[in-house]
């Protein structure tokens, strides 16, 4: 049996010692890292679920429109992490322009049309009609364009950034708004890209936006610019009044209707549908519907073939200096009720009708004068007809909306429940 020294004990009790804390350190230190990866995952988890939260809603759940639509954005996250291009050589401003073209350009289609014209021995024939841009919403061929656009067209074609052209149909339009959805059957082999839908209500003057389309016929050319105004009320062609359309400064030309204006997520947060401009061309002042007045819209126009207003059930007429006079009224601006229609909402709201019949407009129209004018509707003034389909343009079946009128003199508030 071998002896030890009581030094040679003390030495290797140290040594055990100092190995097993070095083992147990190293020990402690993996399962430490090991966890911060895991809550680092699950931080990272929670934060997109937050995000995807944030996108949708608190419940989770997609709007109406999203539940409706066939979209292949899997996410601009994913996209730009799968891009696989070197930006370093870019400035940051082009390296977005660069990154929101190459992601939307392929959505942006050319839409030309083709209208049926009479010769002179009254003999029908099809001639070359306008042309602007859509944007494909949905990977099974659904287009958000313009109504102008489209509008009399017996024929209308869509050209995809490959070249080919297939023929298209009208889904629905809304003329208030001046949006129309088309669709196509895109060829098997082919995954059309689409264009995300971002949020109009939350852009700030200033903020930087993107706008495709094809002016002159020059196919998906980009423009820059900022949002130069918000909230402006336009008349457009059809002598409707579009609220809270969107102003920029990006060159909006003939050919660009349509088209998106985009931010730099590469998201439509508008339908480029107008320019102020003397010369016909760009002058810096170009207008887009609001993409939340697009995606009511569109979701309607998907599901019934048109959009569902409310309404207020009554015949009414634009009144003017002549019939003020001829009726008495003190005011010469505004919306008469001729008629309302019986146990309608407009009738049990209070609102009255005229009672003196009168012969108006080339056809003799019969029209009964003294009902109540309409002067504002909510907050909004109204002094004409288009004023009137403006302020119920956003206005929903079963939606209440505070009345006033001029009735002998003074003026009246009253509740009107709207129907369908």
């Amino acid at each position: 049996m071998k002896l030890y020294s009581r030094v040679q004990v003390v030495k290797f009790s140290i040594i055990v010692f100092v190995l097993a804390v070095f083992f147990t350190s190293m020990i402690f230190l993996a399962c430490s890292k090991k966890t911060g990866i895991k809550s680092e995952n699950n931080s990272s988890s929670d934060g997109k679920s937050s995000e995807e939260s944030a996108e949708y809603g608190e419940t989770g759940n997609k709007s109406h429109l999203e539940s409706i639509l066939e979209t292949n954005d899997s996410s601009i996250r994913e996209y730009s992490e799968n891009f696989g291009m070197d930006f370093s050589q870019y400035s940051q401003e082009e390296a977005q322009n660069i990154y929101v073209y190459e992601m939307c350009n392929e959505a942006v289609v050319n839409i030309t049309t083709k209208v049926m014209n009479y010769n002179w021995f009254l003999e029908p024939y099809v001639q070359d009609g306008g042309s602007g841009s859509g944007s494909i919403i949905d990977k099974r061929g659904y287009i958000l364009t313009n109504v102008h656009v489209i509008q009399g067209a017996s024929e209308i074609y869509v050209s995809l950034h490959d070249g080919s052209q297939h023929k298209a149909e009208v889904v629905g339009t809304d003329l208030d708004s001046d949006l129309a959805v088309i669709k196509f059957e895109p060829p098997k082999n082919i995954v059309l890209k689409t264009i995300p839908f971002g949020k109009s209500e939350e852009l700030k003057v200033g903020q930087r936006v993107i706008a495709i389309g094809n002016p002159f016929g020059l196919e998906r050319t980009m423009t820059t610019g900022i949002v130069s105004g918000l909230g402006r009320p336009i008349q457009n062609s059809n002598q409707r009044i579009i609220r809270n359309m969107v102003q920029t400064d990006a060159a909006i030309n003939p050919g660009n209707s349509g088209g998106p204006l985009l931010d730099t997520a590469g998201r439509m947060i508008g339908i480029n549908t107008m320019i102020k401009s003397s010369s016909g061309s760009s002058a810096g002042v170009g207008f887009a519907v609001p993409s939340e007045t697009a995606v009511r819209v569109v979701a309607d126009l998907l599901e019934y073939g048109e959009v569902r207003r409310g309404v207020i059930e009554a015949n009414i007429i634009q009144l003017n200096k002549r019939i003020a006079q001829y009726a008495g009224y003190d005011i010469s601006q505004g919306v008469m009720i001729s008629e309302v229609t019986e146990n309608g909402n407009a009738e049990k709201a209070g609102l009255c009708g005229g009672t003196e019949a009168a012969y108006y407009g080339s056809r003799r129209d019969i029209i009964y004068l003294g009902g109540d004018v309409i002067i504002k509707i909510d907050d909004i003034d109204i002094t004409s007809l288009a004023d009137y389909y403006s302020a119920l343009e956003s206005k929903r079946p079963g939606d209440s909306v505070m009345v006033t009128v001029r009735r002998n003199k003074k003026n009246i508030q009253m509740k009107v429940v709207l129907a369908e």
